[in-house]
């Protein structure tokens, strides 16, 4: 078996666990505090909102991982390199936004947070 082959095979890989991390995190979630609701705590909806973009998160980072493994191994071309920054580009610009809508802030806001040990 040649080595792009393979590449692309660990790469679809990396994308199902993407994938799978997702819809698995998705389903804890639904779970978790449908449970919760149903016991009628308080504060369901935004621990929710919590769980299901941090699943959404770490799978797009799997997501991305396997991109890169497909574009640098398979198909190293300037064109595929091209299409790779621009899914990087809109995936990060995701992620940020998942991390602002979870915690409040912006991801460089934690580092000076940590830094000074306070909350602003």
């Amino acid at each position: 078996m040649e080595f792009q082959h393979v590449a692309d095979l660990v790469g679809k890989g990396v994308d199902a666990v993407g994938v799978a991390t997702i819809v698995v995190g998705a389903l804890a979630a639904i779970t978790v505090e449908g449970v919760r609701l149903a016991r009628r705590q308080k504060g369901v909806y935004r621990s929710f909102r919590r769980r299901l973009g941090q699943s959404i998160l770490l799978g797009l980072e799997f997501l991305v991982a396997g991109d890169i493994i497909r574009t640098v191994a398979v198909s190293p071309t300037f064109e595929s390199l091209g299409v790779l920054a621009v899914i990087v580009a809109i995936r990060t610009f995701l992620s940020f936004s998942l991390e602002l809508e979870i915690t409040g802030r912006w991801p460089w806001q934690k580092t000076a947070e940590a830094a000074t040990g306070t909350r602003e």
